[in-house]
């Protein structure tokens, strides 16, 4: 796991250390930089830069980048390959010799031999840029799933590109500046749809995708996709369990792979238990384990209680050597560090996602993570949703539109006490209830709805975003999906947009805040291949979700911890925008500062902000979006 960057420009020396510079958190046990010799009319120099995070043969012969023999080709990664040495062997049986005991070293030489189809027989999590001294191009490519970050920009005939935006800026080569586009879609959604981000003319590198340079000119193909036209039809309930819990038993093994030590993180749910227990089978020695806790006043305006309990159960279960932390944050004075490591403005998640990892990091330096059970087997709530408010539909649309419309605006959505989360998600199923399947789903996933949007920009916003429609991506992917089943269809439009910009992106970023590799064992190819193949009745079953995955932890797990109400992943943000973030909401969203700005207009703010102190609106994550949004602005923007 590590940091990388390069560019492609007349004078590359004079801007990667400071590229790397402002990466150095990503890996911190080495640095590299290669440079090739001038080329072309523009005497052009391609640079690959560096930073690394030693996890598989942590000796010197791990130094990116790294050269081929033949002075070829220049390789900067960023990632883990789990079946390296898989592919070394069929190498090794071609007449490959490999001077280290590196993953890094496999995938050149994997490169080198068979070009972009090397992608084809890579299992892992991985970003990377390798530079061909010969043909003059620099080819690039990013995992299937978004598990690691590639962003890119252009200058001219020249570009930049990194793993994260801030070295991108560092180039100098690109000015920062918001993106009308991604502003629009964040606002909508809490983040930008990739390939956008909020930076105008900086990109993301979709996942499942590969780019190749060559004097200028960019061509961006797709190498996998998602394919639920494999779903099979047949096969037992029995003997669906017995491959899902086969499978995620041989991959978590798999993903164990490391030269430093492994722990996992336990939130007492299904998904992180069952990494712990696979994990116990295959190690020597205790998983060490890492749980946060929330304490009970910071919960009194919130939708779940804690899961600690049922982490402190899990933890009995195998042998561990369990953590515990309470969440008790400076959250005032942690915001703005981690706004400024996500390059954009962050989520509730990402303050216990940071704060465990800084806490794991004391002792261990990769974690196994649950993330990606909800995703590929329909564990989230809208998910439900959407089946329960299928059964609206035998109503016509004249009839359920204002009805639901009606019941909506009837309902309080953030007062406290034990009917806060009962009334908030009734408020919100009613408004999307209302609405047609894939209008449906979208809305169960808005934050800001058109016509909110509309009553919140200033007039000038108004007019720099009103081209754009923020759902543009999503209904693509629902098209491109359109044969699918109508869950297969929900799953495979968040695998697309809502996975890996905000659950993968917000891992990453704050995982390697604090110097941390985190793998998913879920979203490991194998299963994720897997999940695609199995028929949806058998995720959603009843009103139980994630049905063949809970049945399949059966013979591994306690009942009771598989079929209880899980928690989310998230931070007590109702309580904190009550408390230790009150000064900074009224002084970052007054009028003064709203006026200031420019994007909004300071009396609709001013009415949201109070909206949801008074209780009578849930606008928490809205007023949390905006916030964040003026701290990101101040930071990248402004310079502050």
């Amino acid at each position: 796991m590590c940091g990388i960057a390069g560019l492609i420009a007349p004078d590359p020396e004079n801007r990667i250390s400071e590229m790397l510079r402002s990466i150095e958190h990503r890996g911190r046990d080495d640095e590299g930089v290669f440079t090739s010799a001038a080329f072309g009319e523009h005497r052009q120099k391609a640079c690959l830069g560096h930073r690394r995070l030693s996890i598989i043969d942590t000796s010197p012969a791990g130094h990116q980048p790294f050269i081929s023999e033949d002075k070829r080709y220049a390789l900067t990664y960023n990632g883990e390959i789990y079946n390296y040495l898989d592919i070394r062997e069929e190498l090794e049986a071609k007449g490959e010799k490999f001077a280290t005991a590196t993953d890094t070293e496999v995938l050149l030489k994997a490169f080198r031999r068979w070009g972009e189809k090397c992608l084809d027989k890579l299992n892992g999590m991985f970003a990377f840029a390798i530079w061909d001294d010969v043909e003059k191009t620099l080819f690039a490519a990013r995992d299937r799933v978004g598990l690691k970050p590639f962003h890119y920009a252009f200058a001219g005939d020249s570009i930049v590109f990194a793993s994260e935006i801030k070295a991108i800026l560092a180039s100098g080569m690109v000015d920062a500046e918001l993106d009308p586009q991604g502003f629009d879609q964040f606002l909508s959604f809490l983040w930008p749809v990739p390939p956008h981000t909020m930076f105008r003319g900086i990109y993301q590198l979709l996942p499942g995708h590969f780019f190749v340079w060559k004097n200028g000119s960019l061509k961006i193909r797709k190498y996998w996709d998602l394919d639920f036209s494999a779903e099979e039809k047949v096969g037992s309930e029995k003997e669906w369990s017995r491959r899902v819990a086969s499978t995620l038993e041989r991959v978590t093994k798999l993903e164990m792979i490391a030269d430093v030590p492994l722990g996992a993180f336990l939130s007492g749910g299904i998904d992180s238990t069952s990494i712990v227990a696979f994990m116990s089978r295959h190690s020597r020695s205790k998983i060490s384990t890492y749980t946060t806790a929330i304490s009970a006043e910071d919960l009194e305006f919130d939708i779940i209680p804690s899961d600690v309990e049922w982490a402190r159960k899990a933890a009995k279960l195998f042998p561990v050597d369990y953590h515990e932390t309470l969440l008790k944050p400076d959250v005032a004075d942690l915001l703005p560090k981690l706004v400024w490591h996500s390059d954009a403005p962050v989520i509730d998640m990402a303050i216990p996602s940071y704060l465990i990892s800084q806490q794991s990091r004391e002792t261990q330096k990769v974690m196994l993570s649950g993330m990606g059970g909800d995703e590929i087997f329909a564990g989230y709530p809208r998910q439900m949703a959407m089946q329960i408010a299928g059964v609206t539909d035998i109503v016509p649309s004249a009839v359920r539109r204002p009805l639901m419309r009606t019941v909506e605006s009837s309902l309080y959505g953030g007062a406290r006490g034990k009917l806060t989360a009962p009334l908030r998600n009734a408020k919100k199923f009613a408004r999307s209830a209302a609405m047609d399947f894939e209008d449906r789903y979208l809305g169960f996933g808005t934050y800001f709805t058109p016509a909110m949007k509309s009553a919140l920009l200033s007039p000038k916003m108004r007019n720099a975003t009103g081209e754009f429609d923020a759902y543009e991506y999503h209904r693509r992917y629902f098209d491109d999906c359109r044969d699918a089943s109508p869950l297969n269809r929900l799953l495979y439009v968040d695998f697309k947009t809502f996975m890996p910009a905000l659950n993968l992106d917000t891992t990453d970023r704050t995982s390697m805040a604090a110097n941390l590799e985190v793998r998913a064992p879920f979203l490991n190819r194998e299963l994720v291949e897997l999940s695609a193949r199995i028929p949806a009745h058998l995720k959603i079953k009843g009103l139980k979700r994630k049905y063949i995955f809970k049945k399949a932890m059966e013979s591994v797990l306690p009942k009771d911890l598989i079929w209880r109400r899980k928690a989310g992943f998230s931070a007590p943000i109702r309580s904190w925008l009550r408390g230790a973030l009150r000064p900074m909401v009224d002084d970052l969203l007054s009028v003064e500062t709203i006026r200031r700005r420019g994007l909004f207009d300071p009396a609709e703010v001013r009415r949201i902000v109070d909206s949801n102190l008074s209780g009578r609106e849930d606008l928490n994550l809205q007023v949390f979006q905006l916030l964040n949004l003026e701290i990101w602005m101040q930071q990248f923007l402004d310079k502050r």
